[in-house]
């Protein structure tokens, strides 16, 4: 690294701010870099119940937080598994679960695979995710995760948490780590004769200089897009959903190992067990239901009465800015890109984002020879996400609103997402097509089987077709013929 000092200022808190602090500050602890993070004073942190994938654990794990420390301090509960209720009606599956794939699963992958395999070639087999894979066990028998000390294999896991005491929790971390913290309200943003920034102000009336800033500002996006004019790329013609209203209920006397997911009538409700209440949310398309009546709808689903529930609404703006690092300045969390919470990938983007970002930047003596490279990476990383969320509304096989029915109908597809979906219902290895197009994501074979699988996307049975097979048969020929009519296998 350069022995120029280096100060490094980050526009904003929350989760996506302090996670950022830290991983700097943990980074470069020895190094001549000083770390400034500024966030208003005047914004309240409001935390909702959010969920996570295993990236988190290992995030924890590299700080060196024990997660004795820092869960109870964040009402925090353990996740293994995702469950889909009500998705595929069509398929006769009431409900299907993605589970987290731990190192244990290296042993029933492949008999999950052949199933899969055997029933796209019209045999009768089991093909339920959960029924190989160990998270699956876990969830369906509600057995935490931890392991003894001497268990031979790495169990993955992710977490359940309140966001908003997360962010205190890293903040007071980041801190420790020598980050400072400035409560102040910035209101302009200085800018040098070539364009990049130079300083920040603040109402209070000091000026923040810096030679890197990282904005993480949230949907305003106020450096990144706001200051450089970096556009923004909306993902509303294959990902509807752009609201969402929340609502706490009581903390269930039991405590689940999963977040479920509900298909509703314009989008899906989560639940999400934290220690001392449930967080559930209706995230929902405002084109085919109002926020008056996505309230109701949420309110009738949890058993609670309108009145006196505490609702509260939200706004997502789902998609991406074309470049994330312009400049001298990069943008992490919700003002680089957000991709809805259906697979809990918000801070996955964010943590993986960082630990790229740091990797490029130092491979470019600190300069920025190496930006070019990291904004295709990290764009392709949206990309793939995006198809496989995608996926899960294209794939459904419900009839019983228009919301769904113009999933089911959307042709909005990426030629990545065509040459999957083409080599699984041709019955070619879906693996070896991953492979072939490099798929850097932490959707892999066995998240794509589950997903496929779950929904029951396969052709008819040999024998004994039922009205759902048929159903599922016609959905899925009416798909391939559109979708094949301009597509060409590689």
């Amino acid at each position: 690294m350069s022995t120029k000092p280096l100060h490094v200022v980050i526009a904003g808190g929350g989760t996506a701010g302090w996670m950022t602090a830290n991983l700097l500050a943990k980074r470069w602890l020895n190094q001549p870099v000083t770390i400034t993070l500024v966030e208003s004073p005047d914004i309240g942190i409001i935390g909702v119940g959010e969920g996570s994938t295993p990236t988190l654990k290992r995030f924890f794990s590299d700080m060196g937080i024990a997660e004795q420390d820092w869960m109870p301090a964040c009402n925090a509960t353990y996740k293994v598994s995702i469950r889909f209720e009500g998705w595929s009606p069509g398929a006769n599956i009431p409900a299907y679960s993605h589970p987290f794939i731990s190192q244990l699963d290296t042993f029933s992958e492949r008999a999950f695979y052949v199933n899969c395999f055997h029933r796209r070639m019209g045999q009768d087999v089991i093909t339920r995710p959960d029924d190989f894979l160990f998270n699956g066990w876990l969830a369906r028998h509600q057995r935490s995760p931890l392991t003894p000390s001497n268990f031979p294999f790495r169990i993955e896991y992710g977490y359940h948490f309140d966001s908003g005491l997360v962010g205190e929790f890293l903040k007071r971390h980041a801190q420790g780590l020598g980050v400072v913290h400035k409560a102040l309200n910035i209101t302009d943003v200085e800018c040098h004769p070539n364009g990049e920034i130079a300083a920040l102000h603040s109402k209070e009336g000091e000026r923040i200089e810096g030679d890197f800033f990282i904005d993480c500002t949230g949907f305003q996006s106020l450096l990144l897009q706001k200051t450089l004019g970096v556009n923004f790329k909306s993902f509303k013609d294959n990902l509807f959903n752009d609201s969402a209203v929340v609502c706490p209920t009581p903390a269930q006397t039991t405590l689940p190992v999963e977040t479920r997911a509900t298909a509703l009538s314009a989008g899906w409700a989560w639940q999400i067990p934290l220690t001392n209440r449930t967080g559930n949310g209706y995230v929902y398309s405002s084109d085919f239901i109002s926020d008056e009546q996505a309230a109701s709808e949420l309110c009738r689903h949890l058993g609670v009465d309108e009145e006196s529930a505490a609702l509260r609404k939200l706004t997502m703006n789902v998609g991406q800015v074309e470049r994330h690092w312009a400049k001298n300045c990069l943008a992490v969390g919700l003002s680089q890109g957000f991709i809805e919470p259906l697979e809990a990938t918000a801070l996955h983007l964010v943590q993986t984002s960082v630990e790229i970002f740091l990797d490029h930047i130092e491979q470019g003596g600190f300069a920025n020879t190496q930006r070019d490279a990291y904004n295709q990476l990290i764009s392709e990383r949206f990309e793939r996400v995006r198809d496989y969320i995608v996926a899960h509304y294209r794939l459904n096989t419900r009839s019983d609103s228009d919301y769904w029915l113009a999933n089911q109908h959307n042709e909005n597809l990426s030629d990545s997402l065509l040459h999957l979906l083409n080599v699984w219902y041709r019955r070619g290895d879906l693996g070896q097509e991953i492979q072939r197009q490099q798929l850097d994501s932490h959707f892999g074979n066995t998240s794509w089987h589950c997903l496929l699988a779950g929904y029951g996307a396969f052709p008819p049975l040999e024998t004994g077709l039922t009205a759902a097979d048929l159903y599922q048969q016609n959905q899925l020929e009416t798909f391939f013929t559109g979708c094949l009519l301009n597509f060409s296998p590689p």
